[in-house]
């Protein structure tokens, strides 16, 4: 017992600084002290896919034909660790190239492949492209709506290749209006939506034109456009881009953004080497506490050929400092896997929340019309709140399997488990962030629960798990020992008269 102690104590202090996962863990252990349980846990190191936080697979990234597009039909990356979003970002043309004909099967076809895997979509709609002349339809132009020819690099030219509206016309305002009502008719309010970028300003969709026409716009510009998607999607998280703040008081736009309610997203960090490897993690600050961060790298491929990548620490450090919730996989799905899994599974281990209790406390033996009360001190190894929340639940299960009490701990709820505070340094520092990281703060709570009237004398089998306030589990933990439902084994316990 001494020894097998001793190895508790390595491995609870191991997790408060983050090395847990470099041991291999044995069962999960209980000890009996009087007439109470006391369960200590500990992270297994396994990638958790849980809601509104993980990795988000460029399915369509614009160009149509990468990356995720070339997939199998019949392949949804059941092989990638974390992956829980498909982004689907395309051209306005290819959704409505009539106008009133729509084609949402662009969208549906590939979202309905991921859906049945338990894993969401995220949308953006871009109006200006790089690549393609008309990303917003032609008939917007034919319909009267001003543009301006461009070549990339160039700027407006009137022989440029490629075409971008006017952003304050008033036809192509209107147009874009009479899309986005049909697009939030189906996807606004729907779960199986993550969030929808505000996409219709700048190149891309990415709020600036310093890659196309380089017209300058104001912050009212892209206010009048974040004011469309709100009109429509009120039910459905939004998301603006950090590059609003290249438009004339850029600032004005981010701070509109932020006070109304969407979040922030990053776009193509890593393109540039040192120190310019991103730039508004300062800006994440405003966002985070409140709503998930969403933070896209570079291309991998050319951000690794060109020596912004380095070893992807950078990607670990603007993780932490951003306090992102979702990260991208912005290349190749397998070929980003097979030469950056060390990096992905570094990353899994902080992304988003990652919630494990340390500690639980419950009575060897109860009266089954005794209050239960229940003990446990919980923490958020992650880099973001839970921000959906849930409520600690116990469920006892017979020697079948079949559960015959579920509990829960409705006062008790994750979202208010603090995150640990990372000091901004920014991508000139050389030092890994994730080393020698102070443990992060931990909460205690204190249940008295009611044991349902049927239950019988007997023992049984003790699970803890986390969801809604009905009992049904939502959130993964790091556990040893799931049933298969989210629900993880604590020990025994024995109910009298």
């Amino acid at each position: 017992m001494p020894v097998r102690n001793a190895w508790l104590s390595l491995a609870l202090a191991a997790a408060s600084v983050g090395l847990l996962w470099a041991l291999q863990p044995p069962p999960i252990p209980e000890a009996v002290s009087g007439d109470r349980v006391v369960v200590r846990l500990h992270d297994n190191g396994e990638a958790l896919a849980n809601p509104g936080m993980g990795w988000v697979l460029h399915y369509y990234d614009n160009v149509p034909a990468n990356y995720g597009s070339r997939l199998a039909p019949s392949d949804t990356l059941d092989d990638f660790p974390g992956l829980t979003v498909i982004y689907l970002r395309i051209p306005w043309s290819y959704l409505e190239p009539e106008e009133g004909r729509f084609c949402w099967s662009v969208l549906d076809t590939p979202a309905q492949r991921w859906i049945a895997r338990g894993k969401q979509i995220a949308l953006r709609i871009s109006c200006s492209e790089s690549w393609t002349r008309y990303a917003t339809p032609q008939w917007v132009e034919q319909a009267g709506a001003k543009g301006f020819n461009f070549r990339p690099g160039s700027g407006a030219v009137d022989d440029g290749p490629y075409w971008e509206p006017d952003y304050n016309d008033p036809i192509f305002l209107e147009k874009l209006d009479h899309f986005l009502a049909a697009l939030a008719d189906r996807y606004d309010g729907n779960p199986d939506v993550a969030w929808i970028d505000v996409g219709s300003f700048g190149v891309w969709g990415e709020g600036h034109t310093f890659s196309s026409t380089r017209m300058r716009y104001s912050a009212d510009t892209v206010i009048r456009h974040i004011d469309l998607y709100r009109k429509h999607f009120s039910h459905t998280l939004l998301a603006a881009n950090d590059d609003y703040a290249m438009t004339e008081n850029g600032e004005k736009a981010i701070a509109y953004a932020r006070d109304t309610g969407l979040t922030l997203r990053d776009d193509s960090i890593l393109v540039q080497p040192r120190p310019n490897s991103y730039f508004h993690a300062e800006m994440a600050q405003e966002f985070w506490p409140r709503l998930p961060i969403i933070l896209e790298s570079e291309h991998y491929g050319p951000s690794r050929d060109r020596g912004a990548w380095e070893d992807g620490a950078l990607y670990v450090r603007a993780m932490f400092e951003y306090h992102a919730s979702f990260a991208s996989i912005h290349w190749w799905p397998r070929e980003f896997l097979a030469e950056c899994r060390p990096l992905i599974d570094r990353m899994n281990r902080h992304l988003g929340y990652r919630l494990l209790p340390q500690e639980v406390s419950y009575p060897a033996r109860l009266s089954r019309t005794a209050p239960f009360a229940v003990s446990y001190t919980w923490y958020n190894d992650g880099v973001a709140p839970c921000y959906g929340g849930g409520h600690p639940a116990i469920t006892l299960k017979d020697a079948q399997s079949g559960i015959v009490a579920v509990c829960v701990d409705e006062r008790a709820n994750v979202r208010d488990l603090p995150v640990r505070q990372v000091t901004l340094q920014g991508p000139q520092s050389r030092q890994p962030v994730d080393e020698n990281l102070p443990p992060p703060p931990v909460l205690a709570w204190n249940a008295r629960l009611a044991l349902p009237f049927q239950l019988q004398p007997g023992d049984y089998d003790l699970y803890l798990s986390l969801g809604d306030k009905t009992g049904s589990p939502t959130i993964a933990l790091p556990l040893n020992g799931d049933d298969g439902q989210r629900r993880y084994h604590l020990g025994k316990i024995t109910i009298v008269d």
